[in-house]
């Protein structure tokens, strides 16, 4: 079996670097038609806008609050074959600053999915493991489709028409326990956010918590399933040194998301658009609106990561989750190699 069935990872996940202009453009460049776009201010304490096809252009959420979604004509207005078109609003477009942008491809138009008690619309790409998924809540124990095909390793879920936490599975800490994106709280238990039940290859479960599940109430999910060579949701224990952990993915990463799961802390976010060399040290966090930082140091290797700080929010001596998305894969599907920055 070859290593991995993606030899290019950007074809399927890609971050782009802009500048705003304060009236209309077009970004190009991301490579393919993204189906879910989050977009931030790097200079600027801004929102966190997230977008994406399934809900349509102009409906934004923000990963760092537990507000429900807006509808602004004048930010996303178009996903482009290439990449997406902005209005003036100036979360998305402020005149002369830097922006980054975090584009992912799913399966383009929604299809009903009715595997689960909710019916459920979905853009999946099975390829990558990534599905877009969106359903309206009925209160209770119930089972909402995701379209994968294989089982999620990771399951975040916004309540749209209300208020509520970006609620979040990740399956090294098992179908008992949540983090909320927009939150620094550790891991906690809770039976009514997951029934205590492990996601299938075509349903994940939801209890009758209202930020997953309020009755009437439209819910999005983000699904993820791991795909080698490509993507990685793991765990890792820092070890509190300069000389810092080493997380082993398969692959040269692109982006990287890391959260402390047994005490607070940050969701910090890192790619090899805003560092295009090691060390990589801009960070941001979906948490908090603030501008861009320069810390918590760390290189990106050929098959992973090391920590090069002792920042407590990625390499104290705690129990960390991550999510990770490959560059290049460290073999290809034909044997080669990759290299090292």
């Amino acid at each position: 079996m070859a290593y991995t069935s993606i030899n290019s990872p950007t074809d399927y996940f890609n971050a782009k670097l802009y500048t705003g202009n304060g009236s209309t453009q077009s970004i190009t460049g991301v490579g393919f038609q993204p189906d879910w776009v989050w977009i931030k201010d790097r200079n600027n304490i801004t929102n966190h806008m997230v977008f994406d096809s399934v809900r349509s252009t102009g409906k934004e959420l923000h990963t760092q609050n537990a507000d429900s979604e807006t509808t602004q004509a004048n930010t996303l207005t178009t996903f482009g074959s290439d990449g997406f078109s902005l209005g003036s609003n100036s979360d998305v477009n402020n005149s002369s600053q830097n922006f980054v942008s975090w584009n992912w491809l799913a399966g383009g138009t929604a299809s009903s999915n009715s595997n689960g008690s909710i019916t459920s619309s979905v853009s999946t790409n099975t390829t990558s493991g990534f599905s877009i998924v969106s359903y309206t809540g009925a209160g209770g124990n119930q089972t909402v489709g995701h379209g994968l095909g294989v089982v999620p390793s990771v399951i975040i879920v916004k309540a749209r028409s209300t208020g509520g936490d970006w609620t979040s599975y990740h399956s090294t800490l098992g179908n008992t326990k949540f983090l909320r994106l927009n939150s620094t709280i550790a891991a906690a238990t809770q039976s009514t956010y997951w029934q205590d039940t492990d996601p299938t290859s075509s349903v994940f479960s939801v209890g009758n918590a209202g930020d997953v599940n309020t009755s009437s109430g439209t819910h999005i999910a983000y699904c993820f399933a791991e795909k080698k060579g490509f993507s990685k949701f793991g765990s890792y224990t820092g070890n509190g040194n300069a000389d810092g952990t080493f997380v082993y993915t398969g692959f040269s990463p692109s982006f990287v998301i890391v959260k402390k799961t047994n005490a607070t802390g940050n969701w910090v976010m890192f790619d090899n658009k805003r560092n295009t060399f090691n060390v990589v040290d801009k960070r941001l966090a979906s948490n908090l609106g603030d501008d861009e930082g320069i810390s918590d140091r760390l290189d990106f290797l050929s098959n992973g990561w090391k920590f090069r700080s002792t920042a407590t929010n990625v390499n104290g001596s705690d129990s960390f989750i991550y999510m990770a998305f490959a560059e290049s894969p460290f073999t290809t599907s034909t044997g080669v190699p990759t290299t090292a920055r």
